[in-house]
């Protein structure tokens, strides 16, 4: 049997998006920019596109939807193009150390071109408090960073209150809602964001296509120059079935949302359950109820992750043990470091993260199998208390 329990790394792609990939792929393959049939038949399917993720996120026509090439991709086009931009008005930003690597990993190249960054720390369920954002703001700061649900443990962060906070000092605000864009229900104007990052592959669409919301107003410098593709913020021929997939899955999933979370949040409820029940010892990560209705992130003390993902993966289970952008690191996941997690728990930890495809069989095969996988690590080690 084979159950995909690692849908926040990426989700396959549903015969829905498929099929509105497959004419761009095909007969309709022309580039936006051309002048000719074959280019007004990509330019519209372009713009039929923008405007669906504009509806489904709730942005008005005034505001830009800035098609990229990955949810890393739009969040380094809002931190460097905001701060290339209003460098002159300050050079600090504020950001949480729980970030996915393309904020934090790009806070450190800023810092290396004379940025000051300020790291906010969360408390142990792995929330940010508005409270913690504003002690960290300066006179000179120009943006705040704040993810809106954590990608390892799923936690949702209070985004409303952290841009009420933030918008009184007149200060930028951008999220990276990669993991939350269409698992939970917002609006841009409901969270209160000037820049928001989304992702096609975590929703059952492509990989290799993302989007940034940009709030009418803000301005940004380019990343990436050429030609005048995306109002010249984003220069390069736009991967139109990509961007027909990533609309699509948007669509279907925007429409879909009450049923598929309710879903998933049974049958990752009942994972959790089961697993807390059948396994001794066995500890929740992130927050018990403000959390991705998809994601369960649980520690199983005295073994190391790596052995219980290699021996679920010979039972056809796939699960991770954190972010895939961070897999090949010896390093234990800088999340739960950072929640105040026991080092020797962060390396026993396991991340679950459904999708809409997952069925209650999946759950009940994962339930029949790990606690015994549990145990048999378990027995040849010395140091599980008798």
């Amino acid at each position: 049997m084979k159950v995909y329990l690692d849908n926040n790394a990426t989700s396959p792609v549903v015969p829905e998006v498929r099929d509105a990939m497959l004419p761009y792929l095909q007969d309709t393959f022309g580039n936006a920019s051309s002048m000719h049939s074959f280019g007004r038949e990509a330019k519209k399917a372009l713009e039929e596109s923008r405007e669906t993720i504009a509806r489904v996120l709730g942005a008005s026509h005034k505001e830009c939807i800035c098609f990229t090439g990955s949810g890393s991709e739009a969040d380094n086009m809002a931190l460097r193009g905001v701060a290339r931009a209003y460098k002159n008005k300050g050079k600090h930003i504020v950001t949480s150390v729980l970030e996915h690597h393309a904020i934090l990993n790009t806070c450190k190249d800023l810092e290396e071109d004379g940025f000051a960054v300020t790291y906010v720390m969360p408390d142990g369920t792995g929330l940010i408090s508005a409270e913690a954002v504003t002690k960290a703001m300066r006179s000179d700061t120009i943006l705040v960073s704040i993810m809106h649900a954590n990608n390892e443990v799923g936690t949702i962060n209070p985004i409303a209150e952290i841009a009420k906070v933030v918008k009184a000092r007149g200060i930028l605000f951008h999220t990276d809602a990669v993991q939350s864009f269409c698992k939970v229900p917002f609006t841009v104007d409901s969270l209160g964001t000037d820049l928001l990052s989304i992702s096609a592959h975590k929703i059952h669409g492509p990989k290799g296509v993302g989007a940034l919301y940009i709030r009418e107003g803000v301005l940004l410098k380019p990343l990436i120059f050429g030609g005048h593709q995306e109002d010249g913020r984003r220069a390069g021929t736009e991967n139109i079935a990509g961007i027909a997939g990533l609309a699509a899955a948007a669509q279907l999933a925007s429409s879909n949302l009450e049923k598929s979370t309710a879903k998933m949040k049974t049958l990752r409820d009942k994972l959790e359950k089961g697993l807390l029940e059948k396994i001794p010892h066995t500890k929740l990560n992130g927050h018990p109820t403000l959390r991705l209705p998809n994601t369960l992130n649980l520690s199983f003390p005295f073994i190391e992750a790596e052995s219980l993902i290699l021996d679920l993966d010979l039972k056809g289970v796939a699960v991770s043990s954190g972010s895939a952008c961070s897999s090949g690191s010896d390093n234990p996941s800088h999340v739960l470091l950072s929640m105040g997690i026991p080092h020797e728990l962060c390396r026993a930890s396991l991340r679950f993260s459904l999708g809409t495809e997952n069925t209650e069989k999946d759950i009940d095969y994962v339930l029949d199998i790990l606690p015994a996988i549990v145990e048999r690590i378990r027995s040849m080690s010395p140091l599980v208390p008798a």
